[in-house]
């Protein structure tokens, strides 16, 4: 036993000694707390809600401080102007993608999401380009999410205003808008094709039929079977997952505050009416809605610390020297919190995108899509989604809850790499 003691006591003095001489040798990192050996900073790290420890963490070490998740030095950037001077002034020397052992093993630095470097842009481009080539046909993006829309509206008449947890319906909605891009076909509710799709992402591997490569001999082409599939995989569970939560976590925000649902379907009734879809168009005459939907996104924090960045080389930001390949965090949170530019930011208030005339009011602290080249690629599809979802389900349905809306609690249920609200019910009452 005492030969274990003294073991431990020489791993404690040598290892602390090991990882500040490679720094050292490395580059000088920003300062940070005194990390442990082997496990780095993680007892100083609440994973249930890591916001709020780089909070801690920033108010004693600045904007620009690096703690360790094991061995290996994570830089973090916190509030707007750090995050702003990475993302977007030196965009370039922040693309790299940090790694993400979970997701590593199954995308294998492949797709669009957990790539680098040329595999990476190429394919960026290439989903940024079947996108839109996609939306240019006979039947625009617009279009068709006002069909799913439509269909959406339908299946939630059929709860007959009973009680009903609204997480799989919500999901169908955004899923189908991707197949039918994707495979320019939508899926009945009760299809089996779309329950497996949205209850096992991981088995997308049924679009490795798609006739898009004409390369896969090429052993030089990033355009691989394997990098299409993943790429595919990446649009699905990325561009059903965040926006099916962002509407439920919305319908929760909503139940909760009933005075801001009403004064959005009062906007939608005067300018839409009750009969005709809501269309992209009418968001410019509806400043409100659209400041709720915005403060929805603001409020609820969806991706608190965005994805892993890394640099793509030895840079010196601001006085410290961080080495290629360094992973960086950047917080989300901390510049969607914003008490300068959001007063009381903890607070649900969609006032923070009204200026006094009630006319919306756009903000450089809204980035829940993150920002720079490392942005989310269905950025604008999300958005047109949510907008379009969002109303249509306001323009048929009142949304009754079960309980007193003071005793709502929108806590999300975890705070980690996601925000996630908790399960709840309501009723979608028709108009």
């Amino acid at each position: 036993m005492d030969l274990f003691i003294l073991l431990v006591i020489c791993l404690s003095c040598l290892i602390p000694f090991f990882l500040w001489n490679c720094n050292r040798a490395r580059g000088k990192l920003p300062p940070g707390p005194t990390p442990l050996p082997i496990i780095g900073n993680i007892l100083q790290i609440n994973t249930k809600n890591v916001s709020k420890s780089l909070r801690k963490l920033a108010e004693s070490y600045g904007p620009v401080f690096t703690v360790y998740f094991g061995m290996k030095p994570t830089v973090v950037l916190y509030g707007h102007e750090a995050v702003k001077e990475a993302l977007i002034d030196r965009s370039e020397e922040f693309s790299g993608r940090g790694g993400f052992p979970v997701v590593d093993f199954i995308s294998r630095g492949l797709g669009v999401v957990f790539s680098s470097g040329e595999t990476w842009k190429q394919t960026r481009r290439f989903s940024l380009t079947v996108l839109r080539n996609m939306g240019m046909g006979k039947r625009t993006i617009e279009e068709r999410i006002q069909e799913e829309a439509l269909c959406l509206v339908e299946a939630l008449k059929k709860t007959n205003a009973s009680p009903c947890d609204p997480t799989f319906l919500l999901g169908c909605a955004p899923c189908n808008v991707i197949c039918s891009i994707i495979f320019q076909n939508r899926f009945e509710y009760g299809d089996k094709t779309l329950l497996t799709l949205i209850e096992y992402f991981h088995e997308n591997l049924l679009i490795s039929s798609t006739p898009w490569i004409q390369e896969r001999h090429n052993k030089q082409s990033e355009f691989t079977m394997d990098n299409l599939i993943i790429t595919i995989w990446d649009l699905f569970s990325a561009g059903t997952e965040t926006t099916s939560t962002t509407l439920r976590y919305g319908l929760l925000m909503l139940l909760k505050y009933p005075e801001v649902t009403a004064q959005v379907q009062e906007e939608i009734h005067r300018v839409v009416g009750r009969h005709r879809s809501p269309c992209m168009q009418d968001r410019s005459r509806m400043p409100y809605t659209d400041a709720v939907v915005h403060e929805i996104q603001r409020y609820i924090d969806l991706v608190p610390n965005s994805l892993p960045h890394a640099v793509t080389q030895d840079i010196k930001f601001r006085e410290y020297l961080i080495p290629k390949g360094t992973t960086i965090v950047t917080s989300l949170t901390s510049v969607l919190h914003d008490d300068k530019e959001f007063p009381n930011p903890d607070r649900f208030d969609p006032g923070h995108f009204l200026d006094k005339s009630g006319n919306f009011k756009k903000s450089d602290y809204f980035v829940p899509f993150s920002a720079g080249k490392r942005a989310c690629v269905g950025e604008g599809l999300a958005r047109m989604e949510l907008f379009l979802l969002l109303t249509s389900i306001l323009q048929h349905f009142t949304l009754k809850p079960l309980v007193n809306p003071k005793d709502i609690d929108t806590t999300p249920i975890v705070n980690g790499l996601g925000s996630a609200p908790p399960v709840f019910k309501l009723c979608f009452v028709p108009v």
